[in-house]
């Protein structure tokens, strides 16, 4: 057996305005646990399609087994013997265990023998799974079963699993290590995402690192800390917050003791989360995404309603309240989610601008909405942040993300928020937008506003953000301030090592 089974030389691939990966060569070992490390947005997602087929590459070459390797599409990669087990699962609810791996396979048997060949893998590789369930019935980890398992039906050479235990308990964690480890054993090579690091540490035995597009290191996780992995990936260059710390105004909104459980399928539980944000204050909140970042922005904005107590705005409970009213009393969120839940794609500028302006812009009179008024906020919106639109006619849908963004972002901080909750202000936007986006949330901040802003780049955050916490499996460390805050101290935060263990390290 050849001591490389998958050998990367030179990939490139440039999409507009951004280089995904840079040159990037590394080689994967058979009988090995190979961890891809890097921030959101460092590369990796691009890497593994470029090796399962969905994306073709600019420049560079693959060698699998010796062979020359340019899989045209997935179909390709997986008669090369490479499977991948993605982040979000591709199963039909309605189907059976048996129906839904049937789909994936090119040449399915019937479905009694493929019933027998599930039953006989799950055993053989501790999944318990049973053919006949049906799908929509299936935990989190049990669905991942039914991935792993049609992969491991195609007998590969080469396993890729994207943040394999994102959506996992603890104990299916401990399962699921249990069958990598068994696999690695008998010579498969496995290609591991995680952000995880104390995971990669008691899995892989080889590390590669990317930063924006390039490989930036390469280690033996066994013998590195996950703070010196930490550093690698995020690079010792955050940038600092460009003002002042402000000094601390009255409290105006408070969070205390905020559980809640998961709004969808896969979603994560909120546990006990507690902070408070004052007026003049930009709270960051970091974390990798599907710690509970989109429930914690619902249970603020009032679509997932709470215990009365658990949030507090200028000290009234107001967890119960709907959005609108907690809109008229100064509370505005922008979700991440632009189309179809910050703004309504087929509807125009104006009529986005009416959804969440109606109460606070005054833009409805006894029943009946005052259109002059809500175009003219729309203009004024396209006008402040710069919106590249035809005007206020124009549908949300056909706006770039960028432009969207700017005006989503824009239709909040215009109707004066008192506090202002804000998740991925600058996704998909471009450096300048970036910026601007930035210096507006800045601004609206020395105006007396609190602003919570919850984001995956560190960057942002560092440069923003008078505190930091970080949210890890729906908890939230204690915040601290952002100045001064160290590439490892970050790191160990989102990694999910709270309280005593980091407060230790920072001395």
């Amino acid at each position: 057996m050849s001591e490389v089974l998958l050998a990367i030389r030179g990939l490139t691939k440039a999409y507009p305005g951004v280089v995904a990966n840079s040159e990037v060569s590394f080689d994967i070992r058979p009988a090995s646990v190979h961890a891809l490390l890097g921030e959101n947005g460092a590369g990796k997602s691009t890497l593994v399609k470029t090796i399962y087929g969905l994306v073709r590459p600019d420049a560079g070459a693959m060698v699998l087994a010796g062979q020359a390797y340019a899989p045209p599409e997935p179909r390709a990669a997986r008669a090369a013997g490479v499977a991948m087990v993605f982040q979000h699962f591709s199963l039909f609810d309605a189907l059976n265990v048996a129906e839904n791996i049937a789909l994936g396979m090119e040449n399915p048997p019937a479905l009694g023998v493929l019933a027998q060949r599930i039953t006989e893998v799950s055993r053989e590789y501790g999944l318990p799974l049973d053919p006949r369930r049906t799908v929509g019935d299936l935990s989190a980890g049990e669905r991942q079963r039914v991935e792993i398992i049609r992969c491991l039906l195609q007998s590969p050479r080469l396993l890729i699993m994207d943040e394999p235990t994102s959506v996992l308990t603890p104990q299916e964690v401990e399962i699921l290590f249990r069958t990598l480890r068994q696999l690695r054993d008998e010579g498969l090579a496995i290609l591991y995402i995680s952000h995880k690091l104390e995971e990669i540490r008691a899995l892989c035995e080889e590390a590669t690192i990317l930063r924006g597009g390039r490989v930036v290191a390469t280690c033996d996780p066994r013998s590195t800390s996950a703070r010196q992995m930490a550093e690698m990936m995020v690079g010792g260059t955050l940038k600092t917050p460009t003002r002042a710390a402000s000094v601390g105004g009255e409290v105006v909104l408070e969070v205390q003791g905020l559980t809640a459980a998961p709004t969808r399928l896969h979603g994560q539980a909120l546990r006990d989360v507690t902070f408070s944000v004052s007026r003049g204050e930009v709270l960051g909140i970091g974390g990798v995404a599907g710690n509970g970042q989109d429930e914690l922005l619902l249970a603020l904005s009032g679509e997932m309603r709470v215990a009365p107590g658990m949030v507090r705005l200028r000290s009234d409970p107001i967890g119960s309240l709907r959005p609108s009213e907690r809109r008229a009393r100064g509370l505005l969120c922008a979700p991440e989610e632009r189309n179809g839940h910050a703004a309504a794609s087929d509807m125009t500028l104006t009529e986005n601008a009416l959804l969440t302006g109606r109460v606070r812009e005054g833009l409805a009179r006894r029943g009946f909405v005052d259109w002059s008024a809500a175009r003219g906020f729309a203009e004024r919106i396209i006008a402040s942040f710069d919106v590249r639109t035809p005007g206020p006619q124009a549908t949300a849908r056909s706006l770039s993300g960028g432009n969207l963004q700017k005006f989503v972002i824009g239709r909040e901080i215009l109707q004066r928020p008192d506090v202002l909750v804000v998740n991925q202000p600058t996704w998909g936007v471009d450096a300048s937008a970036a910026a601007s986006i930035r210096q507006a949330l800045l601004d609206l901040a020395s105006k007396g506003a609190a602003v919570v802003v919850v984001s995956q780049d560190l960057d942002e955050l560092m440069e923003i953000s008078d505190r930091f916490a970080a949210l890890n499996e729906g908890r939230l460390s204690p915040a601290r301030p952002a100045h001064g805050l160290t590439v490892e101290e970050i790191g160990l935060l989102l990694g999910g090592a709270h309280g005593m263990e980091v407060a230790h390290h920072a001395h």
